[in-house]
């Protein structure tokens, strides 16, 4: 296992961070077997662990909660805060009033005296970034986080946020999450290089594509649309959708590249993040022992220049083969009044 410092905060992480996403009712529901797997990954050397209060609606915090016991102070802990938790109003965003609930709540679950990174989990443009930033400063003067960040930000959210902290005296964001694999590199343009000129730690996630790299959905085989991941997200596996054309085609190609290389798939996808120089650690999200140890096989492996060039062929820089972020749009393209001008406006000359 490799180590990386996390950004400017002077905190050290292996370059695999445990994702646990598939702990709780949305994956592996048994909480022993769950936390024989997190106790697996860090026997095999990973420090660093990846959650989110609205994983199985708080479920996997405790799994991990439990996991932990008598290791906390050998793991760094990551959580989130900002998607719906519970029944009723001001029960999500990034306001000051929910995140000092959510962080208490986190707090309990996780049965811990703090979080060594709090990130808020989308972006909240009903809230002031100036709010957010200034109760997550707060929670750093009292002890309760470590450093604090956020995940799946468009590049001008992280370059707003760090000129608010500037000019208001607060702490700064100091990671970012996006998706990013070989299948979707959007995040290639503007979101890697901001963060990196930002000087921010950035931990990855997805990078199987949802799936996709398994190795488990190939070209010409049927795909069982009732079952796991395609059940949930149907329209990234379809075979008879014309978008996925050219994902089934790319993974085709990526398949035989990681044959040439003696490895697989799985291999090759997860060790492509951690070779853009923005990147800190890749989130890897095992559901059972098997998954874990497959995932872990390949913490070894660093890719060279003629394997980058053709993957770069395959798919080429920068490109997203599908919209990797299913959940968050910006404003700017859910809202139609944000990109068309008022009907009466639109017939005038310019």
């Amino acid at each position: 296992m490799r180590y990386r410092v996390l950004g400017k905060t002077g905190i050290e992480v292996s370059t695999h961070c445990l994702g646990t996403m598939m702990f709780g009712a949305v994956g592996n529901p048994d909480h022993q077997d769950g936390a024989r797997v997190i106790r697996a990954a860090l026997d095999a050397g990973v420090n660093f662990v990846d959650t989110a209060d609205m994983y199985s609606a708080g479920e996997s915090e405790e799994i991990v909660g439990k996991a932990l016991k008598g290791v906390r102070d050998d793991v760094v802990l990551a959580t989130k805060v900002h998607f719906p938790l519970g029944e009723g109003r001001n029960r999500s965003g990034n306001s000051r009033r929910w995140i000092l609930r959510a962080v208490e709540d986190s707090l309990r679950r996780l049965d811990t005296d703090w979080i060594d990174l709090y990130q808020v989990h989308r972006p909240d443009h009903t809230t002031d970034i100036e709010e957010t930033l200034s109760v997550l400063t707060d929670l750093v003067r009292a002890g309760r986080i470590r450093a604090f960040g956020c995940s799946t930000f468009p590049a001008e959210d992280l370059v707003e946020a760090h000129h608010v902290a500037e000019r208001r005296g607060l702490m700064r964001l100091r990671t970012e999450q996006p998706p990013y694999s070989i299948l979707a590199r959007g995040v290639e343009r503007a979101v890697l290089p901001t963060a990196q000129r930002l000087g921010m730690g950035v931990l990855t996630w997805s990078p199987l594509a949802s799936g996709f790299l398994s190795g488990a959905y190939r070209e010409g085989r049927p795909v069982d649309l009732t079952t796991g991941r395609p059940r949930h997200t149907p329209h990234r596996f379809d075979p008879a959708l014309p978008g996925n054309a050219a994902k089934y085609a790319a993974v085709e190609r990526l398949v035989a590249l990681a044959g040439d290389m003696g490895r697989t798939l799985p291999e090759l996808a997860v060790a492509f993040p951690l070779v853009h120089p923005a990147v800190t650690s890749v989130i890897i999200g095992p559901r059972t022992m098997d998954q874990l140890t497959a995932l872990l096989k390949g913490a070894d492996l660093v890719l060279d220049d003629g394997v980058l060039d053709r993957i770069d062929e395959i798919v080429a820089p920068g490109t997203d083969l599908y919209r990797a972020d299913g959940v968050w749009q910006p404003r700017s393209l859910n809202e139609p009044a944000l990109r068309r001008r008022p009907a009466g406006e639109r017939a005038a000359a310019d």
